[in-house]
Formats: structure tokens, C-alpha cells, sequence
């Protein structure tokens, strides 16, 4: 495996090869992401709360917003949303923010490039599945020789570890 020479592509020479990060690392990524993901989540149900208003006007004093038939539709919206913030990073950048952060970045697991619409999809579908079972997903990386998680194998793409930054 070879070094991701920019953003996008890896070089065609073969030096040095980078580190796939530790659980640890991956996990401190998922909290800084989850924060982000709450904000967005709280947008959201502002939102859509804000639309059910519009729509079935304001409930009386005590009683909860009713969400009548189209509650599974605001539901199915958020996990929409929760899914296109991972496609969107991960197909610009490679990277979310707790993964930049933490200095990880994705790469199809052939090309060494940014990973597809398609991977990502496939990747937001597994990933929930590999913290199943107190993350059996994730802990399979220490099965594997090349340290990769069930997700990482299931949407083909690689998770790496990215060199420090020298200070300016």
C-alpha cells in the first residue's frame, strides 16, 4: 500500500507506507463526529418540527406535537440526513471532521483514491452493524492482517493514517 501523495490519489512509487489507525483512534473520531452529528440531528428536528407546525398548527398547552402519518417519513428524513453528512465528507474530502482531527482519512481500497458515492453508501449501511455486538465489527481489525474493519472489507475501502502536519 502506498502514501496518498495529495487529496485525491496515492503516488505510483511504492514509499513509505502508512499505519491504519487503532480502534482507540477511530473511536476518539467517532465521539468528535457524533458531537457533530447531534448538532445536525437537533437542526433537523427543528426543522421538521417547525414544518408540523406550519402544517397542523400548534398543539394545546401540555400536549406533545403530533406527528400523525408522516412520523416514519421525518424519521426515514433523518437517517437520510445522517447518512448524506457521511457520503458528502467522505466523497470531498475523505474525511470527516473527527477523522481529520484525529488524522485519518478514507481511500478506496484498490485505487488509493477518494472512495465513491456507492462505498460510502455501502459503508453507512455496515458501519451501525459492526458496533453490534460490542463491536464485533471493529474488533475484527485485529483479526485481519491489514487491520481493516468488516465495514472498511464489506464497502472496500481503507481507513489510513495520515503524517503529521510540520509546524510553520
Amino acid at each position: 500500500m502506498t502514501t496518498p501523495a495529495s487529496d485525491h490519489t496515492a503516488p505510483t512509487n511504492p514509499s513509505p507506507v502508512y499505519a491504519t489507525p487503532g480502534l482507540p483512534r477511530r473511536l476518539a473520531a467517532m465521539v468528535y463526529d457524533s458531537l457533530l452529528l447531534m448538532a445536525v440531528s437537533i437542526l433537523y428536528g427543528a426543522i421538521a418540527v417547525g414544518i408540523n407546525l406550519l402544517i397542523n398548527g400548534t398543539p394545546a398547552t401540555g400536549e406533545r406535537v403530533s406527528w400523525g402519518n408522516w412520523g416514519i417519513l421525518v424519521f426515514i428524513g433523518w437517517l437520510l440526513t445522517l447518512v448524506l453528512f457521511f457520503c458528502y465528507f467522505w466523497c470531498k474530502s475523505g474525511q470527516t471532521l473527527g477523522m481529520k482531527t484525529w488524522r485519518m482519512k478514507m481511500f478506496d481500497n484498490n485505487k488509493m483514491q477518494l472512495p465513491s458515492v456507492k462505498q460510502c453508501m455501502i459503508r453507512c449501511v455496515c458501519a451501525p452493524f459492526s458496533l453490534l455486538l460490542f463491536g464485533a465489527g471493529y474488533w475484527l481489525m485485529y483479526a485481519f492482517a491489514d487491520r481493516q474493519t468488516l465495514h472498511d472489507k464489506i464497502s472496500n475501502t481503507r481507513i489510513l493514517l495520515l503524517s503529521k502536519e510540520p509546524k510553520h
